[in-house]
């Protein structure tokens, strides 16, 4: 079965209630569909959305079977198999064994994507503007190199996502400061 934008919004609500996570998982969304147009994947923008969307489900009620209580929420929910693997898949290497790992540009993308968005909110709000919309590149590049500051986003995962879709780093960091800035859903 697809979902709907509205129906992917009322399963993320179900399992999700803090502001933070819902946010999240609007703005992966939202960046999301920026790439699927961006990359050439525009009539399946809806669904990339989708994946985005709902790729954290599970975080908020089961923090220690992320990635794997989602699996199992959506099977019962008879959603599509490849909103499953694909939302599984940004969790590759990194929680569980048996992850399937990224193969389509856009679990790649979700992989990469997903934490940088946090990292990159991270440095707009250190900002006087406190907006991705003057945000440049080398200004989230100084603050990525200080482990410390946003130290809940992984580097490694930034890293080997840019890998994994063959781009260099500055790459991957513009254009998700491009997609972000496309997001009605970042301040």
């Amino acid at each position: 079965m697809a979902l709907t934008r509205e129906q992917a919004w009322e399963l993320l609500n179900e399992y999700n209630k803090g502001e933070f996570h819902l946010k999240h998982g609007q703005i992966v969304g939202d960046v999301m569909r920026w790439y699927a147009n961006e990359l050439g994947y525009g009539d399946e923008a809806d669904f990339w959305e989708t994946v985005g969307l709902l790729h954290d489900l599970d975080f908020e009620m089961y923090p220690d079977e992320h990635c794997i209580k989602s699996q199992e929420i959506m099977r019962e929910k008879g959603l599509d198999e490849r909103l499953i693997r694909a939302t599984a898949s940004h969790g590759y290497g990194l929680h569980f064994d048996g992850l399937p790992e990224p193969q389509h540009e856009m679990e790649k993308v979700l992989f990469a994507a997903d934490e940088l968005t946090g990292l990159i909110g991270a440095v707009a709000l250190m900002r006087p503007s406190k907006s991705v919309d003057d945000l440049e590149v080398k200004s989230v590049k100084k603050k990525y190199k200080d482990k410390k500051f946003a130290a809940g986003c992984s580097r490694e995962v930034i890293e080997r996502g840019a890998e994994m879709l063959g781009w260099d780093l500055d790459t991957l960091i513009e254009r998700t400061i491009l997609a972000m800035r496309a997001s009605e859903h970042v301040d």
